[in-house]
């Protein structure tokens, strides 16, 4: 039996990855000193690495050669990583960052019909609770059952860990449980842990690879604004509801 939806966050509830996190990080360098500007396009490119102080790391080794190498590494990028949260959780309290469609029409109608409900996200604790506090209201924390987010595994994306975790925590087997996802990461890792997964795109990821997943749609939608099928079924109602999550789930 169907009994909850596990929700990936950036790109997945909210565009948070090109006008929360990239702003963000461009900040946090300017801060620090440094003349690094990640556009929109070159973001894009970073985000094929999972985890923002492995995008720095990744960006440094990769864009920066030649950068000085600082006496203490990990903890200097850890420095820069937690001035990117700073200025992100900052974003978040401006309302830049708007929920995607029909995300919170979807996850009401699955509280109301008592499907249980979890996060599992490589972003750090505080990106999360920044963006339901400032979007759902801070009663919505706990209306997921497990948040499991950041470094709380030793691998993340496209590993399945974060995913596993969260099944573990709830008690729960794959089959039961659906996926949220945006990228290929992402449904790399939900396959990784045995998940079934519903891909909504975006403009980052909608050119990635999503074998596997169920269906792939433009987004959730809304009444009066229908999703666009990228592969898949269609939602009868146009929509992602939960009459929809059923029909895609094993048990169905």
């Amino acid at each position: 039996m169907f009994k909850a939806i596990l929700f990936d966050v950036d790109g997945t509830l909210a565009e948070t990855e090109r006008d929360g996190h990239r702003i963000a990080f461009n900040r946090a360098f300017a801060d620090a000193g440094l003349d690094w500007d990640w556009d929109v396009a070159l973001y894009g490119e970073l985000l094929a690495v999972t985890g923002g102080k492995e995008r720095i790391r990744f960006f440094i080794d990769e864009y920066q050669p030649q950068y000085p190498a600082q006496s203490d590494e990990v903890a200097w990028i850890a420095g820069l990583h937690k001035a990117k949260t700073k200025h992100y959780l900052e974003l978040l309290d401006q309302g830049a960052i708007p929920l995607r469609p029909g995300v919170r029409r979807l996850i009401d109608e699955a509280r109301a019909q008592g499907l249980r409900l979890a996060i599992a996200t490589t972003t750090t604790p505080e990106n999360v609770t920044g963006l339901l506090e400032a979007t759902l209201g801070k009663e919505s924390l706990d209306w997921f059952e497990v948040i499991a987010a950041g470094d709380i595994v030793p691998k993340k994306k496209p590993a399945g860990d974060i995913y596993v975790y969260a099944l573990e925590a709830m008690n729960l087997r794959p089959e039961e449980c659906l996926a949220i996802e945006d990228s290929a990461n992402g449904v790399l890792s939900a396959l990784d842990a045995g998940l079934p997964v519903l891909v909504t795109d975006n403009a980052y990821t909608k050119e990635d690879e999503f074998n596997g997943a169920l269906a792939v749609l433009s987004d959730l939608g809304e009444p009066g604004q229908p999703v666009v099928v990228r592969s898949g079924s269609a939602p009868q109602s146009g929509y992602v509801d939960c009459a929809y999550l059923h029909s895609l789930a094993p048990s169905a």
